[in-house]
């Protein structure tokens, strides 16, 4: 493993997890290849749809927090059952994935088409009966259900004691809970939320948190460190260090839905504005423009026919609002109260302190 002198520059391939969790999805899928193929000789585009999309791509950045949980808990680096459940994280965000891109109507997804436009693609290029779209969502559907089952089942057989695990499960399954309840409200907002209304964005800083917040640092950090058998301390530390960066991480990724460049994005150039997110960036921009600018901003965004130069020029409303400058402090606020949180944390002794800030940078800071 690398010495502390030669540490990697991206803190996600330290202690070598980034190769160790894609060898755990690896075999995985390899197993899971070989029981679909046992069911039907048909299941073979969903097995490789799904290998595609959970070994060619994904920062992999719920699985590291994870693992530096446990590392700050005091477990061990070179025991495999640890690189296994962190993995488990990773189909959790892939299952997240799938349906929120049917969800959105979002076409691509890491640069590559999206599950249900996958399927549709297959269902045109050959010639079958029936609606190719409803062929592409329901295909979708089910892979992101395959997928949270498998999460589950990876978690549970990942090696590591069944005291362990049995420890982590209730902080695991409140997070798949969490997470789907944020995708509902998420979905709600744009079709019963008024964006004028005064707790709009407290609604905004809901979804926030259990759409992403939690599931991305706070949940993964504490199921690492119970698995590792922490106490409610640090299982406590992890959290007031973890929400408030989980809403940096939102916000900063808010912020390059709108402005995001897609050859760092790996998604269209304004892709939020054209899925209709009721983003907090987009409910400060609700506040902070003229009546009649924010009325076009209400009425336009996530509209079907939507066009490229619209897209435009809703984006050029946004960055007239000031939102982004205040999303930017925000997330500078929340960055300093993570980071406060962090150095109070009772971590075991080793590396994990550095890492754990070396990745709240890697999450925070990144370019449009």
């Amino acid at each position: 493993m690398p010495t502390s002198t030669s540490l990697p520059a991206n803190p996600i391939d330290r202690e070598d997890l980034r190769e160790r969790v894609n060898a755990a999805l690896a075999a995985f899928m390899a197993e899971q290849t070989g029981l679909l193929a046992g069911i039907s000789p048909q299941l073979g585009p969903v097995s490789e749809a799904l290998r595609d999309f959970l070994l060619d791509g994904g920062k992999r950045l719920r699985p590291a927090f994870c693992y530096w949980g446990w590392r700050g808990a005091g477990g061990g680096s070179e025991d495999p059952g640890i690189a296994r459940a962190a993995a488990a994280l990773e189909l959790l965000q892939a299952s997240a994935l799938v349906h929120d891109d049917l969800m959105d109507r979002s076409d691509t997804r890491r640069g590559l088409p999206s599950v249900h436009r996958r399927f549709e693609a297959m269902h045109r290029d050959r010639g079958w009966r029936g609606d190719r779209e409803q062929y592409g969502a329901s295909a979708a559907v089910l892979l992101g259900d395959l997928l949270l089952i498998w999460c589950d089942e990876l978690f549970q057989r990942s090696g590591l004691p069944d005291g362990s695990v049995r420890a982590a499960k209730p902080a695991f399954d409140r997070m798949r809970t969490e997470v789907m309840l944020g995708q509902y409200l998420d979905v709600l907002e744009p079709v019963a939320g008024d964006s004028a209304d005064q707790d709009a964005l407290e609604r905004a800083q809901t979804v926030l948190h259990y759409k992403s917040a939690k599931y991305t640092i706070e949940r993964p950090l504490q199921v690492g460190a119970l698995l590792a058998g922490a106490d409610g301390a640090l299982v406590d530390a992890y959290g007031a260090f973890g929400l408030p960066l989980g809403e940096a991480f939102q916000l900063r990724d808010d912020l390059l839905g709108v402005f995001g460049d897609p050859e760092v994005t790996g998604k269209p150039a304004g892709d939020d504005l054209r899925e209709g997110k009721r983003t907090l960036l987009v409910a400060h921009a609700m506040r902070g423009l003229p009546a009649a600018d924010a009325r076009l901003l209400d009425e336009r965004l996530g509209a079907p026919d939507l066009a490229p130069e619209e897209i435009g020029r809703l984006r050029a409303l946004v960055e007239r609002s000031g939102a982004a400058e205040l999303v930017e402090q925000r997330i500078e606020e929340l960055m300093a109260q993570a980071l406060d949180a962090l150095d109070r944390a009772p971590l075991a002794a080793g590396p994990a302190r550095a890492t754990l800030l070396a990745l709240a940078e890697a999450a925070t800071v990144r370019k449009y």
